[in-house]
């Protein structure tokens, strides 16, 4: 008889699951999968998070966010009792896919998830995009008003068009530093 490819059929899944039990659902399958004897069909479960740096009183803090709230990444081989272990989780909603039929995540997809968490350097969250117009609440330029022309989001700063003697200069700001109008 020929040997079977071990890897045959090994596949990732997105499960959903309720918002905010991602975690919760991922150490249950883990230990659901160990009682079972599943690790022959259920090879590894994933949140996937990346750091972000925001403000808390005016000092940045890293803090981990998920990439996708109210999923989780399951690495398996479908099977009746594979599936049925991960669909009867507390707290899963079910697979995505058509029906019972669960959708496997391409491979290009999820290099693209584990570039994102494999990155270490936090980002800033911003919710500041070019166009946007200020109001500048900190520093020399308080109560001027712009619009921003760079976002970057790796130092936490801004690029402001402020109006200064009647010549548009650009300012550079922390994200604290402005408000959206």
């Amino acid at each position: 008889m020929a040997k079977q490819d071990p890897t045959a059929g090994q596949n990732w899944y997105v499960v959903h699951t309720y918002a905010g039990y991602e975690d919760a659902v991922k150490q249950a399958l883990e230990q659901r999968v160990e009682s079972m004897g599943m690790q022959d069909y259920i090879f590894d479960i994933q949140v996937p998070k990346e750091k972000q740096l925001t403000f808390r009183k005016g000092e940045p803090v890293e803090e981990e966010k998920k990439l996708f709230p109210g999923y989780v990444l399951v690495h398996m081989i479908v099977t009746d009792e594979s599936w049925y272990l991960v669909r009867n989780t507390p707290n899963v909603t079910g697979f995505v896919g058509s029906g019972n039929i669960p959708v496997p995540v391409t491979p290009e997809e999820y290099g693209v998830i584990e570039r994102r968490v494999g990155e270490q350097e936090a980002k800033f969250k911003s919710e500041f995009q070019v166009g946007d117009l200020v109001v500048i609440v900190d520093g020399p330029f308080k109560n001027y008003e712009g619009g921003i022309e760079s976002v970057d989001v790796n130092k936490g700063k801004i690029t402001v068009m402020v109006l200064i003697f009647d010549r548009e200069t650009p300012v550079e700001l922390d994200f604290t530093q402005a408000q959206k109008k």
